[in-house]
C-alpha cells in the first residue's frame, strides 16, 4: 500500500507536470553557461611566514606583560584599513582587490612557559596575476605587520599609562578623605576609647556603686527615725508640717482662745435658753465667723491656698501642739527633707552608672569602627602606592617596547596550480540533476501552499481531528459511456453497496430517530447533490418512503437525471409551486419509493423563499408522510441558506471530496457547526474516492459500454440509410 504522503506527492507531481521539465531545463541552461566559460588565467601566489618574537630582556615588569601574544591576533586586527590603503597606494592597486586577494592564518601557539612548545605562526598569502606585484605586496605586508604589532604594543602601553594617570588623582582624593574621616572619628570618640583602655570607666562605675551603697545606708537610718517619730506623733511628715505651722501662729492661737470663750458662753446659755434664742443665735454666728477666720488664716499659713501641703479640715485640733510635740514635728519635717534629698542623690548616681555602662557597652563597636577606618586607610594607601609603582614601571617600559612578530623566512612567489579543463557532459549532468531536485522541491512547496486536500486519508484525518464522525467513504462513480450520470439509477450498480453502508451508519448515530437530514458542503463541486440523490435511492430501495427536496434555490435542478420533467411555471411562481404540495412532490419513474421536489431553478430572493410559510408547511407535511426526507442545500461558503433550513431538520451531513475541499474552509465550517449549540452536525462523508471494484463489476461496466457503442452504431447506420432514401 502506498503511504499517504507518497500518494499526495504523486498527485502533486501529476498537477504540476511542467515544474520538473522546467527545473531540468533551467539546470541544463545554467550548467551550459558554466561549461562555456573560458578557463581562468594562470595566477601567482606569494607566501610569507612570521613567528612570534621571544620576549627581550626587560627591566620593567609591565614591559613583558603588555606584549600582545600572536594567538590573540585576528585577520581584522592585522589587515587594518590603514595598512591595506598604504600598501595599495605604493603598489598601485585597488584596496578592495588587495584585501580580497590577501589571506592570513594564525596557527600554533602553546604554553609560553614551556620552551619546547611550538611558537605561534602567521601565514600570509596573496594571489594575483602579476608576479612582480605579488612579490612587492607580500614584502610590504611582512614589514608593515611587524611594525603594526609594535605600534599595537606601544598603544596598549600608552592606554595603560593614560588609565593610571586618569585614575590616580581620584585614588589620592579617596585616600585623603579616608584619613580625614579617621582623624575626625578619633577627635570625637577618642577620649572614650582611651578612657576604656586606661580603665577609667570601670573605676567610675565602681565608685558610683559604692556611693549608692553609702547613700542607701543613710537613707535606711533616716527612714527608721521617720518611722519612730511618726509612731510617737501619730502624724505623717505632711501632717506634722501643717500642725507645726498652725500651732506656731499667734493669730490662730488668739482666734482659737476667743472661739473657746464663745463656746463656753453658749454652753452656759443653752442650759436655760432655747437654740432659737437671739443671744444663742448671735453667739453661734460669732462662732461660725471665728471658725471661718481660723480656716482662712490656716490657708494663709500653710501657703498655696492649700495646694502645696494638704489642708487639714480640723484646724483647731491640728493647731494645738505643745512645744515638745511641735519640736518632734519639726524634726520629722527635716528628716523628710533629708530623705527626699538622699533619694534624689541615689537616682542621680544610678543614672550616672547607667550612662557609664552604656558608654562601656558601645566601646567594642567604636573600636571595630575605628579598626574598619584604619583598614580603609591602609587599603587606599596600598592602592595609591601600587598605582604609583605601576606608573613608574610603565614609563620605564616605554623604551623597551618591541614587536610581537618577527620574520621567519623571506617571501616567496610561485604559480598557482593549473586546474584541469571542465568536462561539459559532467557539468550538464550535474546541472540536470540539480534542476530535477529543485523542481521536485518546488512541487512539494506548491502542494503545501495550495491548501487543497487531495487524498482521502488526509481528508479523513482532518475531519477526525475536529472530533467529527466519518459516516462513509463514497466512491468515484466511473462510467465508460460518455455523459453518463453518476446517480445510481440502475439497481445492479457495483457502487450501491457504499451508499447502503452510508445509510446504515446514519441509522447508528446518536440521534436514532432521523426523519429529516440535510446535505451540506463548503464549496461547489464536492458532490453534495450526487450524494443526496444516491443516498435517497439507497433508502428507497431499502423499502423506505424517501423524499428528496432540492433546497438549493441558487442552482438549476438535477431532477432530469432521474427522468423527471420540471414544471415550467415553478420558476415564475415559486411560492405557489411550493404551496401546492401534491403537485410539487413528484414520484421518480425509475426508482420505487423515491419522491423528489425539484428546484424551481435559480431564484433572486432565495433566502425569503426558504423562510416562507409555504416551504415550512411543505417540510412539516413531509416529516409526517415520509420515512426519510433529504434536503440538498447550497454550499456554506456561498450563502447561509443551510443555516436557515437547519431548525427544520434532525441534523446535517457534511460532504467533502479529495482534490476539491479546501482545508481552511473545512476547518472553519466544522468549528462553526460544532461550537454553536443549536446546530447539529451528524458527521461527514468523503465523496469521490477511487475504489477497487471486483473483476466481475468492471466486466459488467465494459459490457454496458459495448452495448451502448453497438446501439449507437446501429442508430447512426439507420440515420444514414434514411437520409439516402
Amino acid at each position: 500500500m502506498v503511504p499517504p504522503i507518497v500518494k499526495r506527492y504523486l498527485l502533486a507531481v501529476n498537477r504540476y507536470k511542467w515544474v520538473i521539465p522546467t527545473g531540468v531545463a533551467v539546470g541544463l541552461g545554467a550548467s551550459g553557461v558554466v561549461a562555456i566559460q573560458p578557463e581562468p588565467p594562470i595566477g601567482y601566489i606569494g607566501e610569507a611566514k612570521l613567528l612570534s618574537n621571544a620576549p627581550p630582556i626587560t627591566f620593567s615588569t609591565i614591559g613583558s606583560q603588555v606584549r600582545q601574544p600572536v594567538e590573540a591576533f585576528t585577520e581584522e586586527t592585522l589587515l587594518t584599513q590603514e595598512v591595506v590603503e598604504g600598501i595599495a597606494k605604493e603598489v598601485g592597486i585597488n584596496p578592495d582587490k588587495l584585501r580580497k586577494g590577501t589571506n592570513i592564518k594564525i596557527q600554533g601557539g602553546g604554553d609560553p612557559k614551556n620552551p619546547a612548545a611550538a611558537k605561534a605562526e602567521v601565514h600570509l598569502t596573496y594571489t594575483d596575476g602579476d608576479q612582480k606585484r605579488v612579490g612587492e605586496v607580500v614584502s610590504q605586508f611582512s614589514r608593515r605587520l611587524v611594525e603594526q604589532s609594535r605600534l599595537n604594543n606601544s598603544a596598549r602601553l600608552r592606554s595603560i599609562i593614560g588609565a593610571i594617570d586618569q585614575r590616580l588623582p581620584k585614588v589620592k582624593q579617596e585616600l585623603s578623605e579616608t584619613e580625614r574621616t579617621l582623624e575626625q572619628y578619633d577627635r570625637v570618640e577618642g577620649p572614650q576609647l582611651f578612657a576604656a583602655q586606661d580603665g577609667n570607666i570601670i573605676k567610675s562605675i565602681a565608685s558610683s556603686q559604692q556611693q549608692q551603697q553609702q547613700l542607701r545606708l543613710q537613707l535606711e537610718g533616716i527612714n527608721a527615725q521617720i518611722a519612730s517619730i511618726q509612731q510617737k506623733l501619730g502624724l505623717d511628715p505632711n501632717e506634722a508640717y501643717v500642725s507645726s505651722a498652725l500651732s506656731a501662729d499667734p493669730i490662730i492661737a488668739s482666734l482659737r482662745a476667743q472661739l473657746q470663750q464663745i463656746e463656753s458662753q453658749m454652753s452656759i446659755l443653752l442650759k436655760d435658753l432655747r437654740p432659737e434664742h437671739p443671744q444663742v443665735v448671735t453667739l453661734r454666728k460669732q462662732q461660725q465667723a471665728y471658725e471661718e477666720e481660723i480656716r482662712k488664716r490656716a490657708t494663709e499659713v500653710i501657703g498655696g491656698n492649700g495646694e502645696v501641703a494638704p489642708f487639714v479640715a480640723n484646724v483647731r485640733q491640728d493647731s494645738s501642739l505643745d512645744p515638745a510635740r511641735q519640736q518632734l514635728a519639726n524634726t520629722l519635717v527635716n528628716l523628710k527633707t533629708q530623705q527626699e534629698s538622699l533619694q534624689q542623690q541615689i537616682r542621680s548616681t544610678i543614672r550616672s552608672e547607667q550612662d557609664l555602662r552604656q558608654q562601656f557597652s558601645t566601646i567594642p563597636n567604636k573600636q571595630l569602627e575605628r579598626t574598619r577606618l584604619e583598614d580603609q586607610v591602609k587599603l587606599k594607601k596600598n592602592l595609591y602606592d601600587q598605582m604609583q609603582q605601576k606608573l613608574v614601571d610603565a614609563r620605564a617600559a616605554e623604551v623597551e617596547i618591541v614587536s610581537s612578530l618577527g620574520m621567519s623566512q623571506s617571501p616567496t612567489v610561485s604559480p598557482t596550480a593549473v586546474k584541469a579543463p571542465k568536462s561539459i557532459p559532467i557539468t550538464l549532468a550535474v546541472g540536470a540533476i540539480v534542476g530535477l531536485v529543485v523542481g521536485a522541491g518546488v512541487i512539494f512547496l506548491l502542494d503545501t501552499l495550495e491548501g487543497t486536500i487531495y487524498t482521502a486519508e488526509d481528508l479523513r484525518e482532518a475531519i477526525r481531528q475536529r472530533d467529527v464522525a466519518v459516516l462513509g467513504i463514497l466512491p468515484l462513480v466511473k462510467s465508460f459511456i460518455p455523459n453518463d450520470s453518476p446517480i445510481l439509477i440502475k439497481p445492479d450498480s457495483p457502487y450501491a453497496e457504499y451508499y447502503e453502508r452510508f445509510r446504515s451508519n446514519l441509522r447508528l448515530t446518536e440521534t436514532k430517530n432521523l426523519r429529516v437530514i440535510m446535505m451540506i458542503s463548503t464549496i461547489e463541486n464536492e458532490g453534495k447533490t450526487t450524494t443526496a440523490y444516491n443516498l435517497a435511492i439507497a433508502s428507497a430501495r431499502a423499502g423506505k418512503r424517501t423524499l428528496l427536496i432540492e433546497a438549493d434555490l441558487r442552482s438549476s435542478s438535477a431532477a432530469h437525471q432521474v427522468n423527471l420533467s420540471l414544471d415550467s411555471d415553478s420558476q415564475l411562481e415559486p411560492l405557489r409551486y411550493f404551496g401546492q404540495i401534491s403537485d410539487c412532490i413528484r414520484l421518480a419513474p425509475d426508482v420505487e419509493n423515491l419522491y423528489v421536489v425539484p428546484s424551481p431553478g435559480p431564484q433572486p430572493a432565495a433566502a425569503s423563499l426558504l423562510e416562507s410559510s409555504e416551504l415550512r408547511r411543505l417540510l412539516e407535511d413531509a416529516r409526517g408522510r415520509f420515512d426519510l426526507v433529504i434536503l440538498d442545500s447550497p454550499p456554506l461558503s456561498q450563502c447561509n441558506d443551510a443555516l436557515l433550513l437547519e431548525p427544520f431538520t434532525d441534523g446535517m451531513v457534511l460532504v467533502t471530496r479529495p482534490g476539491v475541499t479546501q482545508q481552511s474552509l473545512l476547518e472553519e465550517a466544522i468549528d462553526q457547526l460544532t461550537e454553536t449549540a443549536s446546530l447539529r452536525l451528524l458527521g461527514a462523508v468523503t465523496n469521490g474516492v477511487e475504489v477497487q471494484l471486483p473483476r466481475t463489476a468492471e466486466d459488467a461496466l465494459m459490457n454496458d459500454a459495448k452495448q451502448w457503442l453497438f446501439s449507437s452504431i446501429q442508430e447512426a447506420e439507420s440515420a444514414v440509410m434514411s437520409d439516402r432514401n
